[in-house]
């Protein structure tokens, strides 16, 4: 349905059973009582006008009164009818009340967001450099930094590598970059400038970047391509098309190129977007790039033409590469191991491997989980 791989189709599944299990637990053992106690007196409250009835009637027949009497039931009776729909209106529209107050916190949230500063005299890149100086950066509301003390660089047209545990801070030192977020403590320098002190539009000119959830918008294969260089013509589209290695995409699409993605039953699986996310930074032709788990989400078939695709993005380029496949760094320029937010170790694979630290036992866990498979006999 998704056009995942099993990996996606095994997180779904056991997101589906994880929240079937608690609003299980929720039903049974929150809300079994004090619906049944609420239901009980909201759609039963009718039963509490007999004894008043067989109290009253007597008196009223005595006193000439059962005319009123009669009136006087009538309208308790249909009132006690729509208690419990009065009620469900009452908790809808309180429902609804703070579904709004969530809405408007949200678009509060968004309204409240600091604008980013921008120098009055903003200075251009000299090159394709990266440097970060003594890095520190927390997350608002987080308890401990997603990156303190990091300090490395690299110099142009070198292709470095990120790697460590989760969470180590990969993605956050990445994300600095294009300044997505500002550092709290020391600098981050493309072409030797501040990213503070650059214009916000010349740095996103230098910078590329490919996530590992990527996204594609609603539109055709063209304008999705496009959207990184609006300028571009048909002819340049196609050439980013064919060095990201998507020929078989638009061979089955209905349209080609101009197929809409997300109409007429029209999606692509993971490793496919990927591929239309590299054509679009191919397009772009920024003299850096940020590689974030470009190969998370596919398939050995899509990886290897993703691959394919690296190599002409990256032909020249400054390159920034995030990756938990070590296979894919092993032939980095150089390798940063971060762990729990600092630098635990820097070199090449073959000086990591030989040192024996946290690169190393990365290394020998992932050849073993390489190699690992399933006998005959386990599967018995």
């Amino acid at each position: 349905m998704f056009q995942q791989t099993v990996y996606s189709f095994k997180a779904f599944k056991q997101a589906i059973e994880d929240y079937s299990d608690k609003a299980e637990r929720y039903e049974g053992d929150v809300c079994k009582v004090p619906q049944s106690v609420n239901l009980t007196f909201t759609e039963g409250a009718f039963i509490f006008l007999v004894p008043a009835v067989l109290f009253m009637m007597p008196k009223a027949l005595a006193s000439g009164e059962f005319a009123w009497f009669v009136t006087d039931f009538a309208f308790y009776a249909v009132f006690s009818a729509i208690i419990s729909t009065a009620l469900a209106r009452v908790m809808f529209a309180a429902s609804g009340t703070m579904l709004a107050q969530t809405a408007m916190g949200r678009i509060n949230q968004v309204m409240n967001a600091p604008v980013m500063e921008i120098c009055e005299h903003p200075q251009a890149p000299k090159d394709n450099s990266i440097e970060f100086k003594d890095v520190g950066f927390t997350y608002e509301g987080a308890e401990r930094p997603a990156l303190s003390h990091v300090s490395f660089r690299v110099e142009p047209g070198q292709t470095v590598a990120l790697v460590g545990p989760s969470g180590g801070g990969k993605t956050t030192a990445a994300s600095l970059i294009p300044r997505f977020w500002d550092v709290d403590e020391g600098q981050v320098l493309v072409g030797g400038v501040d990213v503070r002190q650059a214009d916000p539009h010349v740095l996103m000119d230098q910078v590329a970047f490919v996530f590992q959830n990527s996204r594609l918008f609603k539109a055709s294969i063209l304008d999705n391509v496009r959207s990184s260089r609006p300028d571009a013509t048909r002819e340049e589209v196609m050439a980013a098309l064919a060095a990201a290695q998507c020929g078989d995409i638009i061979k089955k699409l209905p349209n080609g190129v101009d197929t809409v993605i997300g109409s007429g039953g029209t999606y692509l699986s993971g490793g496919e977007q990927q591929r239309v996310a590299l054509a679009r930074a191919i397009l772009k032709n920024a003299p850096i790039v940020v590689l974030d788990e470009a190969t998370a989400f596919a398939d050995p078939e899509n990886e290897v033409l993703i691959q394919k695709a690296f190599a002409e993005l990256t032909k020249g380029r400054t390159v920034i590469i995030i990756a938990h496949r070590l296979s894919t760094v092993v032939d980095a320029d150089r390798i940063v191991v971060l762990d729990e937010g600092k630098v635990a170790e820097t070199g090449t694979h073959d000086e990591l491997v030989r040192k024996g630290g946290l690169y190393s036992e990365m290394w020998t866990d992932y050849n073993r989980a390489v190699a690992w498979k399933i006998s005959a006999k386990e599967a018995m």
